[in-house]
């Protein structure tokens, strides 16, 4: 009697995992883009509110795994109206004629513990460049969670030109910080 107990018990955790193995549709709703930027050496907080991706993920085959990033740059909240309009120009993110940034991956390499390395392209202005952004996994519920951050230098992308690109006033490392929530593939 104990050991059909226990079977039944194992079998009852495994079978959700075993049937929803694969991450597939990011939860928009329930994830986050944010960013840290200084200016004059004090952090400031900021987000976008707007983005699609799209993902494919396995746990147990990380390495087969994908994801792309389509961010709506117009979506961002960098504090205040001012801050909003001004990010907005030509010399920032040149919205009317860079509206978007996107990432696509072309790595996903496994560090041990749920962790891991997405590799590829982030582009942003036009200008393109390879990154790794180092993230966590964990399973809450049937969802997948994906937390991360990196850092990108701003003027690498042309981000701030002019008077905008002394680092003294804004500097050139903004950390970039990811909370993916993803449902189970269907």
């Amino acid at each position: 009697m104990k050991k059909s107990l226990l079977f039944a018990a194992a079998t009852a955790i495994a079978i959700p995992f075993a049937q929803a193995t694969e991450f597939g549709t990011l939860l928009t709703d329930k994830s986050t883009l944010s960013f840290v930027s200084k200016q004059m050496g004090v952090p400031v907080d900021g987000s976008f509110k707007r983005f699609k991706a799209t993902l494919a993920f396995d746990p147990a085959k990380p390495q087969s795994g994908s994801t792309s990033f389509d961010l709506d740059m117009a979506s961002i909240d960098a504090g205040s109206q001012e801050a909003n309009d001004e990010v907005a120009d030509a010399k920032w993110f040149n919205l009317k004629q860079y509206p978007r940034a996107s990432f696509k991956s072309s790595a996903i390499k496994p560090l041990g513990n749920n962790r891991f390395e997405l590799h590829g392209a982030l582009t942003i202005k036009g200008t393109s460049k390879d990154v790794v952004a180092p993230a966590s996994f964990k399973q809450d519920g049937v969802n997948g969670v994906f937390d991360g951050a990196f850092t990108l230098k701003r003027l690498d992308f042309k981000i701030g030109e002019g008077e905008w690109a002394d680092t003294s006033t804004v500097a050139d490392e903004v950390q970039i910080k990811f909370h993916l929530v993803a449902a189970p593939k269907r």
